[in-house]
């Protein structure tokens, strides 16, 4: 794993037919690609689902945050 302190990465996606830039930290990259294997599709399609999931909110984040909110809870270990 690279430093977490690291910087922002930008990377290009497409989604919902449409081009689009997200930074993401290294290690959110990183957690996107691993919760994207571990549900057997690609990063965007990955991507598409978060952002359609996150505009339903009656105050939708920006994409990267929903992003970094959905590693959060979903790949958290489960509470005892």
């Amino acid at each position: 794993m690279t430093n977490p302190y690291h910087p922002p990465v930008k990377r290009s996606l497409a989604i919902a037919g449409h081009k689009t830039s997200i930074s993401l930290e290294p290690l959110f990259w990183e957690l996107l690609r691993e919760a994207a294997v571990a549900e057997g599709v690609a990063v965007a399609a990955l991507v598409a689902r978060i952002d359609a999931e996150r505009i339903k909110s009656p105050t939708p984040p920006g994409l990267a945050s929903a992003i970094r909110v959905w590693l959060v809870e979903n790949r958290r270990p489960c509470a005892l």
